[in-house]
């Protein structure tokens, strides 16, 4: 077995999914956590659309869908009476091939991603620790403690996804500013019956009071987040018991069994960095914020899926090492973008002032559903959430544009029954689109440089989709265009490609 080349710290969602990418990409690893196993409690809930575009790429999406909750409806409830449903069944129709969100606890999520590492040969290390590193002759020497006791090892890369409390982060001397939210939230999984258990997501609102409900597992449990009732948010202890009365009267349950409970505060921190040489933070290391809209883990997924691909390019002598530097520069953006607005959103629901209880019993009731009807705005909101429209338009690996398509953005989706352009996208690989038809001078080109050319029909429903006829669309393996030229000019395809020195595996057929 080849010696591990890259480091992964944390076994959460974000470096589980760091590891299947490289390891479906041939490079060896070590994926380590502190921790004796898998999560034991559901934290992280929604699956988003764009995580799902991931999963298919590397075969997981099918199983994901099987053991998820497909988010139906969202039903608004003031004061133990439903006052607006919004249909979320089909929320991103011809956006995605998973036009929803599906709710998948962590602790599930995490046992299926660790089931698939291990059916391609990699084991979690539990109960290993990195208690510090440094640089050495173009590696990074990591100082591990496990079952075992103390080791040293040598890799070429470390990838901090070990959360708030990072080893990587602090070991690197990068800084995570930000702040906190005043309130006390809990979260709580349980068993009940009544109204608000029908499998949809259920939004609660009061004067002073805000709470969610969550199909999870199976139609009987629940989970259940909101915010401690003043008067027991200076407790340093709080039981489900002394938040339940008010819990089941808000929601219109009657709760059964209580399975977990917990209280905790909610941090808005992005790191000041994301990259320290050989060093780079994922998820939670790099970027903390409310629960607002589900984007916590899917945020941290997408820091895997961008940056595995870019490691094993470069380990594998495919890219200029130049290449890595393009990690931060497009996700660090994103996510102070995200915590912004998430802090805005939640800030405006849960403050405890007028201006609060305005938003809770006439914002978010009344005007959001109104705004909902119209398909536009549900189609900019989805997109939004599902996280189909981050694009990277500033990045150095981003240029050109033909039709609505920009180099940088997320390569749009054109489904069955005319064709499936994302099925492709399973090679891992960079690849040429043509929608229409490709010239000789480009399929030579493609030839020499060792790209798969997809050719696709043009037809109504991909000039809809913003693509240009018989345009070229560079595609990186991560789904997203690199690359667009309203020509079929191969010198300018050259050109860009040069410039990370990007050639492709030697092994494409």
């Amino acid at each position: 077995m080849s010696e591990p080349r890259v480091l992964i710290v944390g076994a959460g969602p974000t470096g589980l999914v760091m590891a299947t990418w490289l390891a479906k990409l041939g490079i060896a690893l070590r994926i380590i956590d502190k921790n004796s196993g898998p999560g034991q409690h559901s934290r992280a809930m929604a699956v988003q659309a764009r995580t799902l575009e991931f999963y298919r790429q590397v075969g997981l999406a099918e199983e994901v869908l099987r053991r998820g909750i497909k988010v139906q409806k969202l039903r608004v409830w003031r004061e133990g009476r439903e006052f607006a449903v919004l249909n979320f069944a089909d929320f991103g129709a011809g956006i995605s091939p998973y036009p929803f969100v599906l709710t998948l606890p962590q602790d599930e999520h995490e046992r299926l991603l660790a089931e698939n590492l291990a059916a391609l040969g990699i084991q979690i290390e539990w109960n290993t620790e990195l208690t510090g590193f440094h640089d050495e002759d173009q590696a990074i020497v990591a100082r591990l403690r496990g079952e075992q006791g103390e080791q040293s090892a040598r890799f070429e890369y470390l990838c901090g996804c070990d959360g708030v409390q990072s080893a990587a982060r602090e070991g690197s001397h990068i800084g995570f500013p930000g702040g906190g939210y005043q309130q006390r939230f809990f979260v709580a999984d349980v068993a009940a019956d009544g109204e608000t258990v029908n499998g949809d997501v259920n939004f609660c609102l009061a004067p002073n009071v805000f709470a969610l409900a969550f199909p999870i597992r199976t139609s009987r449990m629940v989970r259940l987040i909101g915010v401690v009732p003043p008067e027991l948010a200076h407790r340093d202890h709080v039981s489900f018991q002394e938040i339940g009365p008010g819990l089941e009267k808000l929601l219109g349950l009657r709760v059964l069994e209580e399975n977990w409970f917990s209280t905790y505060h909610v941090h808005h921190r992005v790191a000041e960095r994301f990259r320290a040489g050989r060093v780079f933070l994922a998820g939670d290391a790099g970027h903390v914020h409310s629960p607002a809209g589900g984007q916590g883990m899917n945020t941290g997924i997408g820091d895997a899926v961008n940056l595995a691909w870019k490691l094993a390019a470069v380990l594998k002598g495919e890219a200029d090492p130049s290449l890595l530097d393009t990690y931060e520069a497009e996700r660090i953006g994103f996510a102070r973008k995200l915590v912004a607005t998430t802090d805005r959103l939640f800030q405006g629901i849960v403050q405890p002032n007028i201006v609060g209880r305005l938003i809770r019993t006439v914002g978010v009731p009344r005007l959001i559903p109104f705004a909902l009807r119209f398909d536009t705005v549900r189609r900019a909101q989805f997109r939004l959430v599902s996280q189909t429209g981050i694009a990277y338009r500033h990045s150095a690996l981003s240029r050109g544009v033909a039709g609505g398509i920009s180099g940088g953005d997320r390569l749009p989706w054109v489904g069955p029954p005319d064709c499936d352009n994302f099925e492709p996208l399973k090679s891992l690989d960079w690849q040429i689109h043509i929608y229409g038809e490709a010239g000789p001078d480009l399929g030579r080109a493609a030839r020499e440089l060792k790209l798969e050319m997809h050719v696709f029909p043009w037809n109504r429903r991909v000039r809809r989709a913003g693509f240009q006829c018989d345009a070229v669309y560079l595609v990186r393996p991560d789904g997203q265009v690199a690359f667009a030229d309203s020509g079929q000019n191969p010198e300018k395809l050259h050109d860009f490609l040069r410039r990370f020195k990007i050639a492709a595996p030697a092994s494409s057929p």
